[in-house]
């Protein structure tokens, strides 16, 4: 077993801990309004943070590429207040345009 798998599996029963320990110390509490608000960012925040990582990374360096314009597309579509269904054939469609102009 290599190095990495320890550690995924040290991680794996770490989480594993932490979330069984929160669920005995509140035992059918509600969590106090601080973290009830911060709790309501961290999915925003989360989906935020892996939209940019996938749009603007490629392996481990930035890149801007055809998929930053499919972006600014689903960006402008939603300004303009389209339909979900319509920004997402929007950034699918300037995407594929800029590939097929070149853009990487």
């Amino acid at each position: 077993m290599t190095g990495v798998w320890v550690l995924v599996g040290v991680v794996g029963v770490a989480t594993i801990a932490l979330k069984g320990a929160g669920a005995a110390l509140l035992a059918g509490r509600p969590l106090p309004a601080t973290f009830g608000r911060m709790v309501a960012l961290l999915a925003p925040g989360l989906l935020a943070a892996l939209i940019v990582v996938q749009i603007f990374t490629a392996g481990d360096r930035v890149a801007l590429d055809a998929r930053a314009v499919g972006l600014t597309a689903a960006a402008i579509a939603l300004i303009a207040r389209a339909s979900i269904l319509l920004v997402v054939a929007t950034a699918a469609l300037a995407t594929a345009l800029a590939r097929a102009a070149g853009l990487t």
